[in-house]
């Protein structure tokens, strides 16, 4: 199977959830910046969350350029993928409207981890199909990031029964890690 389905539908998913989250902003009902401060909470859970779908589409189209084939293994880890972004709208609405509360952040960090393990099952597909010497494997060889993100989603979650600003400060952290895409796949397609 070719890849460029699989892309392309990706692709219209990840647009669709911007654009659902992007519709959950409500104009303010004032005309000055004071009245900003209500909506505060939703416009910094959008802009993370923003982040995170932007680094995923990002990231995946990395990931894509270096695959030659797919399978129904590929497209279904995928799909797998695509539903847990499809609920960061859900999760960041929650965060907004709460302003921060504990279990919305805690919801959401849960999402995190669910869309990195989604992710990595999507390489581990890849890889199946496109064998131990394929480029994506020699790119992926190591996982310290993945490690240290997955650690600071779970530090993230566990911490925001003491403080849920300090999780937001570790789900940020992560996104910070990966805003530069994947250089180990760049690197490698600059190999071939």
């Amino acid at each position: 199977m070719t890849k460029g389905r699989l892309e392309a539908f990706s692709d219209g998913v990840l647009a669709i959830i911007i654009t659902i989250m992007v519709l959950e902003l409500k104009v303010p009902e004032g005309v000055t910046f004071a009245s900003l401060k209500p909506i505060f909470p939703k416009i910094i859970s959008y802009i993370v969350s923003f982040m995170y779908v932007g680094l995923y589409w990002n990231n995946h189209h990395h990931l894509f350029q270096i695959v030659r084939k797919v399978n129904g293994k590929v497209l279904w880890s995928n799909l797998h993928l695509l539903f847990w972004l499809s609920l960061m709208p859900v999760t960041t609405n929650w965060i907004g409207e709460s302003h921060f509360g504990r279990d919305p952040i805690i919801a959401y960090g849960v999402v995190l981890i669910m869309c990195s393990i989604a992710y990595n099952i999507v390489e581990y597909f890849v890889i199946q199909i496109e064998g131990e010497d394929s480029a994506l494997k020699k790119a992926v060889k190591s996982k310290t990031k993945e490690n240290i993100s997955t650690a600071l989603y779970f530090l993230g979650i566990g911490l925001s029964f003491v403080n849920p600003y300090i999780s937001l400060v570790l789900y940020g952290t992560v996104a910070i890690m990966w805003i530069i895409p994947d250089r180990r796949i760049e690197k490698e397609l600059r190999n071939q």
